[in-house]
């Protein structure tokens, strides 16, 4: 998500130099989110009976996401199809008391028909975004083959629940939405692709359900790489003022702002994010079309965000890293990593996974001059490498 990056980075870049402890850090987190939380449900539900988004102080709802969600895919050259994909009770995540409400994951299909080859690729969205920002890959990876494409739960235009505050608790809930996904699409085996979250989420999946996943990618992984010890925290230092804006803003949820600035929210991600524009120019030519989408998607409930938020610690680091886990997954199931060459994302963990996955096929690749939406940012580019990832899958297959 792009404005993401903007909360991630900071936290980054002065994850080593901050002075506040991280059990004061993880305690203030906790207790603002309830706070924030509560309130943003309490006014949300206030304003809520207002005849229209404009009256709003947040002006968002679901009609609207879609329609920004349309207006990006009606560009798209080949057909696709958009529907609601509802969880059974079993897909572990908390329900309203009545019961009577069910998750429904959004779903974006495209060359479902009567494609050349019969192994589908599933996508996975990163922090903040939704099916629409894979708009410039969607055309090009569904040419051969049935793509798939959803909203994680609790993002987009999925329901979003609540997610449990504990991090390994919250991360199998997201893992039990996909199963329950993959059961209702009748889906035996695919090509699971996720960026940035979502290939942390993918990853995730992969290790409790590897005999569903034919290959692994791993697009820009966010939450592969381990926190620094304290010992090498101490080695770096930043300016004050960064040290103090960080221990301000680290208990409240990352998009926070988006949502506090109510009606002048929406022109918040074009004056951060000018460059999304151009990313999108070649396909999207409808001015603002992307950032109306980025914002709607991110100023609803926060639920998917606050479940993100309780699976890191100060700052911006998965609480319980992937790199760690990854000499897990099955041999037998292929990965490769995508990374962009300006990305701030550490590529260099992932050789470490290569170099202990001697017994499997393990690859690392860079798109070269793309950052860490390398989707959007060398769109031809990527599309090819992820092409010649999928046809060898159908090679393998002969």
């Amino acid at each position: 998500m792009p404005l993401a990056n903007i909360a991630v980075r900071l936290q980054s870049g002065i994850q080593q130099s901050s002075h506040v402890t991280l059990a004061t850090m993880s305690k203030l987190s906790v207790v603002s989110n309830a706070v924030i939380t509560f309130c943003y449900n309490v006014f949300r539900a206030a304003t809520s009976w207002m005849p229209t988004s404009w009256m709003r102080w947040i002006p968002t709802s679901d009609d609207l996401l879609a329609a920004a969600e349309r207006k990006i895919l009606s560009y798209l050259k080949s057909p696709y199809e958009g529907y609601f994909v509802t969880l059974q009770p079993e897909a572990g995540v908390s329900r309203p008391e009545s019961h009577k409400a069910s998750h429904r994951i959004w779903t974006v299909t495209l060359n479902t028909k009567d494609p050349i080859s019969p192994i589908p690729l599933v996508m996975v969205h990163g922090f903040g975004g939704g099916v629409g920002m894979w708009a410039l890959n969607l055309d090009e990876l569904a040419s051969r083959r049935p793509l798939y494409a959803f909203d994680l739960l609790g993002f987009g235009r999925s329901s979003r629940p609540s997610f449990s505050t504990n991090a390994e608790i919250a991360e199998q809930q997201f893992v039990d939405s996909i199963e329950a996904w993959r059961k209702e699409q009748g889906l035996k085996d695919f090509i699971l692709l996720g960026h940035s979250l979502g290939a942390f989420i993918a990853a995730s999946y992969c290790l409790r359900f590897p005999q569903y996943v034919r290959h692994l990618i791993m697009v820009d992984p966010w939450g592969l790489a381990e926190r620094p010890s304290e010992k090498d925290a101490h080695q770096f230092s930043a300016p004050l003022w960064i040290r103090t804006a960080a221990a301000m803003l680290q208990p409240f949820n990352p998009l926070a702002g988006l949502r506090v600035a109510g009606p002048w929210g929406p022109r918040l991600v074009g004056r951060f994010r000018p460059d999304l524009q151009r990313k999108f120019a070649n396909l999207i030519q409808e001015e603002n079309a992307i950032f109306d989408y980025i914002y709607h998607c991110n100023a609803q409930t926060p639920s998917g965000e606050v479940a993100f938020k309780h699976m890191t610690v100060p700052y911006g680091w998965a609480k319980n890293a992937m790199l760690k886990r990854m000499y897990k997954i099955e041999d037998k199931v292929p990965i490769s990593f995508v990374y962009g060459s300006r990305s701030w994302i550490d590529h260099t963990v992932a050789y470490l996974v290569k170099e202990n996955r001697t017994n499997s096929r393990t690859e690392v690749l860079l798109i070269h001059g793309a950052g860490h939406h390398v989707y959007a940012d060398r769109p031809h580019e990527f599309n090819e490498a992820i092409n010649r990832i999928c046809n060898q899958v159908d090679r393998d297959e002969l």
